[in-house]
């Protein structure tokens, strides 16, 4: 019977131990929420809804979002957007989540199981990190047409 050790653990047997990244173990758990009000206007295909920024090295864990009933088919997607509001990858971690719908994590609807313990900046496809912040963004993929709310609470570890 063999044994396979994770990264973490690899890194406490190594001699000497190493430190894992505080955002891997052992360090603190944020929490950005909210609820937005959208007009009948804000719910249209393409159009961007900005949820909250959130530091380019965090560990995003899980991801919760939900949303009244929009009107017309409308969906969205959940992904990465710059500060300047450029988008990094509209569909991350979900695509075509279906609005009317209870709170519920789509941290892993589209991103592979792979991409846990990935940092922000990493999932929005850059090769080192940039500092600063990402926006999480949920951005229409049908159109919806109707006023409405939309919530979401976001779990993310930093050092």
């Amino acid at each position: 019977m063999g044994t396979k050790n994770s990264d973490i653990v690899a890194a406490f047997e190594a001699s000497p131990p190493t430190l894992s990244a505080s955002q891997d173990l052992h360090g603190v758990v944020r929490v950005a929420a909210g609820t937005i009000e959208l007009a009948a206007g804000d719910s249209d295909n393409d159009d961007v809804v900005m949820l909250a920024q959130i530091p380019a090295h965090a560990n995003i864990t899980q991801l919760f979002i939900g949303s009244d009933t929009l009107g017309g088919s409308c969906t969205f997607n959940v992904g990465i957007y710059t500060t300047a509001g450029v988008v990094k990858d509209e569909d991350v971690f979900a695509s075509a989540v279906a609005d009317a719908a209870a709170m519920a994590d789509v941290r892993f609807e589209a991103a592979n199981i792979d991409t846990a313990g990935k940092r922000v900046w990493e999932l929005a496809g850059d090769s080192v990190n940039p500092g600063g912040y990402f926006y999480i963004a949920a951005t229409m993929a049908a159109a919806g047409g109707t006023a409405g709310t939309m919530s979401f609470l976001i779990h993310y570890v930093i050092d």
